[in-house]
């Protein structure tokens, strides 16, 4: 069962992987483009000399970008299956969809929306490059602190749902989760590292368009892997007895 699941994760995490690269194209990459010029601009003020270009835009922007997220949206499907093969049947009465949904919904917030609020998606010329693996470590601490918080606040809702009721026991579950986020972002440094004079609103579409990528990936992952989860665990009925139909 866990090798049918995490074959179907793989399958549906190519098609949110094309479907994310449909969206990336559209919406991301012309941003992408505006701060590729700005940073050929201030090369051409300061007469800084251009290295050699390793790829060409037109193969970053088209097979670069397709290969890019084809093989994140297999990888995380493969991983989303496997994840899914434990929690199915452990995250209450949820059925094969469900629990599908509810899974993608979790890994959207916990991965891309709320470490977003403290470490947004930034195009070319907005970071240091001396910076970067500082960044990354940081990055990725932000995403291990709010899956944490996402587990801790499950656990608060189960224990306190008998004694509160699902609404008062949900509050306090997203009480903890806002909390333990709010003062991770306190601790955790900040990086303003966005060049004087880099237009605002590349910045913010380009940090849209990224939200937009991810949540196509996680919105395909849950609606499309729960469709045949559903079909492989919960089959329908078979129905004996019940007359032929007749033909017209």
């Amino acid at each position: 069962m866990v090798r049918s699941l995490l074959i179907r994760g793989m399958l549906v995490g190519l098609g949110a992987g094309l479907l994310a690269f449909a969206f990336a194209y559209v919406f991301g990459e012309p941003q992408v483009q505006h701060a590729i010029d700005f940073e050929d601009h201030l090369a051409a003020l300061h007469h800084d000399a251009m290295g050699p270009e390793v790829v060409s835009r037109g193969v970053q922007r088209t097979f670069g970008l397709l290969t890019g997220t084809v093989a994140t949206g297999v990888a995380l499907g493969g991983l989303f299956g496997l994840v899914y093969a434990y929690a199915y049947g452990r995250v209450g009465a949820l059925g094969a969809r469900g629990t599908s949904a509810l899974l993608a919904a979790g890994a959207f917030v916990s991965i891309t929306l709320l470490p977003f609020t403290k470490y947004p998606a930034n195009p070319p010329t907005v970071g240091n490059p001396d910076t970067i693996d500082k960044r990354t470590v940081l990055f990725f601490a932000m995403i291990a602190v709010t899956i944490l918080a996402l587990v801790a606040a499950g656990r608060v809702r189960r224990s306190l749902l008998p004694s509160l009721g699902g609404w008062n026991a949900a509050s306090a579950a997203g009480s903890v989760l806002i909390a333990v986020v709010a003062v991770a972002e306190l601790i955790l440094p900040g990086v303003h590292e966005t060049p004087a004079g880099f237009p605002a609103d590349v910045l913010y579409r380009f940090r849209i368009a990224s939200l937009g990528i991810n949540a196509t990936l996680w919105l395909t992952l849950g609606l499309g892997f729960g469709a045949v989860a559903q079909r492989l665990l919960e089959p329908a009925p078979h129905r004996t007895g019940a007359p032929a139909a007749s033909p017209a």
